[in-house]
């Protein structure tokens, strides 16, 4: 029983992938945002980064990749047009709700989601992202090489503190028309070697360049943020178990270097916005300089 089950739901998977040829070129892209759009609908268990992985390909295969990412406990899948009903039970289980998603155009009803639905994270960034080329398509050039840093499962995250929505976004400067050469960001390595420095400069902005800094007119910045042109610097120093002395050492060794990469940013036309790791570190240093955007991340070493 269980081999025919088998073998239905492979059959059944192999004519859903097989409707759709691939794509290339700008139609790829296309393909990419329509997909992507088609997922935002739906309740994803990590946070939409298969589709986001696999958006490129054709409907039927995100779906056939990515179906056991999704939360089919708030999905009811009815087959209103019979073409998907399989022999097995067992198949019918998974294989009539792929069958009934990965349709070209899902019949109403077909689909079902309990509750509402909020788009998954990475859905929405490369949504955003996309919005933002699409407006001002001379912020942002092609890099060639860019890498894309691996992301850990929703499971084994540790849960973070997260900055609010009030903090994230600076005043941001004068768009500039066309910036010079020297400050097209350019994607470069992480210095240090500092691992939770790293993630907390990708996961918080979100970073543009996930695992790179952004080197503009000469200056590492920790990130360049997804959507808009707002520079990073990140501190995840443990600055609450320094000494006295330490911290206004410290402090006043940070802004110094600060206010340097907020005159790069400015005149460049990005915003600027420093993340530490605690409130006592936002506190100093705005006393030194209170001009400076500073946000609490909470990421820790």
């Amino acid at each position: 029983m269980q081999g025919r089950a088998a073998i239905a739901l492979l059959l059944l998977l192999s004519a859903c992938a097989s409707s759709t040829p691939a794509l290339r070129g700008s139609a790829a892209g296309s393909t990419r945002i329509t997909n992507l759009q088609r997922a935002a609908k739906l309740p994803w268990t990590d946070e939409g980064r298969c589709v986001v992985q696999e958006a490129s390909r054709p409907w039927a295969e995100v779906v056939e990749r990515c179906f056991t990412a999704l939360d089919t406990d708030r999905v009811r899948f009815r087959d209103t047009t019979g073409q998907c009903t399989v022999a097995s039970a067992d198949a019918a289980a998974l294989g009539i709700g792929v069958c009934v998603l990965a349709a070209p155009e899902i019949v109403v009803g077909a689909v079902i989601v309990v509750g509402l639905v909020v788009v998954a994270v990475a859905i929405k960034e490369e949504l955003d992202a996309y919005e933002f080329r699409q407006l001002y398509p001379e912020e942002v050039k092609p890099v060639v090489g860019t890498m894309v840093a691996p992301r850990e499962t929703v499971a084994k995250r540790k849960p973070q503190p997260e900055p609010s929505g009030q903090d994230l976004l600076p005043p941001l400067p004068p768009r500039h028309r066309r910036r010079p050469s020297r400050c097209e960001p350019i994607p470069v390595p992480h210095r240090g070697g500092d691992d939770e420095h790293n993630k907390c400069a990708d996961r918080i902005p979100p970073n543009r360049f996930p695992g790179m800094d952004a080197l503009v007119d000469g200056k590492h910045f920790d990130a360049l943020q997804v959507g808009v042109p707002v520079l990073w610097e990140i501190k995840t120093d443990q600055f609450d178990t320094y000494s006295a002395f330490l911290k206004v050492t410290v402090v006043e060794d940070q802004v110094r270097t600060m206010r340097e990469e907020r005159d790069i940013a400015k005149a460049c036309g990005y915003g600027f916005v420093v993340g530490v790791s605690t409130e006592e570190h936002k506190e100093a240093l705005l006393r030194q300089d209170e001009r400076l955007h500073i946000v609490v991340t909470g990421c820790t070493r």
